[in-house]
C-alpha cells in the first residue's frame, strides 16, 4: 500500500509499506480521505525535528477486515475514524472503539475529530438560550463552531473575520450579524448590540494574538473567553490585569483526554448520520494522495473560497 511520509519540512514522499496487521479489537479501514489539520501544518512548515514522521488523524472509510474480538463492525461499514498518525494512507489499522458508524453521510465530510474538539468546546463553554455570542473566525473551525452553537438558540451570533468570502459563508450558515474587522470595530458593534454590557460568551478560533486580544474587548463582566484556536507558534500576551478585573471564566478548549475526545466524535456523528448537522460545503480543496504537499499548501495559504483541504485515496479528489 502507499503511505505519505513527511520527510523534511513542505516534503512527503509516497513510499510502499505491508498493509497493517489487525490485533484482535481492532479493523482494518480502506481509506477514503484523511482531512488536513491545522496540527499537522506545523511539523510540515517548520522543521520540528523528528523526521522522518507519518501525520494524518481525520480518517474515513471502509471498513476492510475486522479483528477475531470484535462485534460492532463488519467489513463494508462505512466509518469515520480517529488514529494519533499514520492517517495519509490507503490502509488504516484502527482500535475498533475509536470508529464510529458514517451512515449515509459522504465518507470526505465525515470529520468525526474536528467535530468533536468543537462539539467539546462549545458544551464545555455551555452556551445557553438566548444568549449573546460572539465568534472570532469563521474558518472550519469556526464554521464547525457556529453550527453547534446556533442549535443552541442563542439571541445574538456575531462573526468575524477578516476575509469577506468567510463572511459570506458564515452569514449563510445563520449568523445574526457579521463583521469585517479591517473595516468596522468588532467591540463598537457588539456594544450596540448587547445594550453595552458585551457579549456573554465570546470564542476565538483563529490562534492568532489579535483575536485574543480582541476577546477581552467584547466579553460582558463575568463572561466567558473560549480559546479554540491552536496556538503553536509562539507565547501569546493578554492584559491580565484587565481580565482580572472583568473576573472573565477562561475556557480552554483543547483537549487531551481519550475518553472525552470519543464522547465529541459520538455526539458529532450522531448529529451528522440524523441530518440535525452538515458538513457541506465545508471541505473546500480535495486533493490526491500523490498531491499532499499541494493540499498542505493550500491548507497554509488559504486562497479566496478556502474552508477545508482533504487527501483523498480513493479517486474522489477534484
Amino acid at each position: 500500500m502507499k503511505i505519505a511520509v513527511l520527510e523534511a519540512p513542505h516534503r512527503f514522499s509516497l513510499v510502499d509499506e505491508s498493509v497493517p496487521t489487525v490485533a484482535p479489537d481492532q479493523v482494518l479501514v480502506r481509506a477514503a480521505a484523511c482531512g488536513v489539520c491545522s496540527a499537522d501544518l506545523h511539523p510540515w512548515e517548520h522543521d520540528a525535528g523528528g523526521y522522518p514522521r507519518r501525520l494524518g488523524h481525520e480518517v474515513s472509510g471502509v471498513v476492510e477486515r475486522v479483528g477475531e474480538a470484535v462485534t460492532t463492525l463488519k467489513p463494508g461499514d462505512p466509518v469515520a475514524a480517529w488514529v494519533t498518525g499514520r492517517g495519509y494512507a490507503e490502509f488504516v489499522a484502527v482500535d475498533a472503539d475509536a470508529c464510529l458508524p458514517a451512515g449515509d453521510v459522504p465518507l470526505d465530510l465525515a470529520l468525526a475529530e474536528p467535530l468533536a474538539c468543537a462539539v467539546n468546546a462549545v458544551e464545555l463553554a455551555d452556551v445557553r438560550l438566548g444568549d449573546d455570542v460572539v465568534l472570532i473566525g469563521a474558518g472550519f473551525m469556526g464554521n464547525l463552531v457556529q453550527k453547534l452553537i446556533g442549535l443552541r438558540g442563542p439571541r445574538h451570533l456575531i462573526v468575524a473575520d477578516t476575509r469577506p468570502d468567510a463572511l459570506v459563508r458564515a452569514a449563510a450558515m445563520g449568523a445574526t450579524r457579521t463583521v469585517d474587522v479591517t473595516s468596522e470595530s468588532l467591540r463598537d458593534v457588539v456594544q450596540e448590540l448587547t445594550e453595552g454590557r458585551g457579549a456573554d460568551v465570546s470564542f476565538e478560533a483563529t490562534g492568532v494574538q489579535a483575536a485574543l486580544t480582541t476577546l477581552g474587548e467584547v466579553t460582558r463582566m463575568s463572561g466567558k473567553t473560549v480559546i479554540v484556536g491552536y496556538h503553536q507558534d509562539g507565547n501569546r500576551e493578554l492584559p491580565l490585569g484587565y481580565w482580572n478585573w472583568m473576573a472573565f471564566q477562561i475556557v480552554n478548549a483543547h483537549f487531551r483526554d481519550v475518553t472525552t475526545i470519543m464522547r465529541g466524535m459520538r455526539v458529532g456523528m450522531r448529529l451528522l448520520t440524523s441530518g440535525r448537522l452538515s458538513l457541506e460545503g465545508l471541505v473546500s480543496h480535495r486533493f490526491p494522495l500523490t498531491e499532499i504537499d499541494q493540499a498542505f499548501t493550500t491548507a497554509i495559504e488559504k486562497p479566496p473560497g478556502f474552508v477545508k483541504a482533504t487527501v483523498c485515496m480513493d479517486g474522489a479528489a477534484g
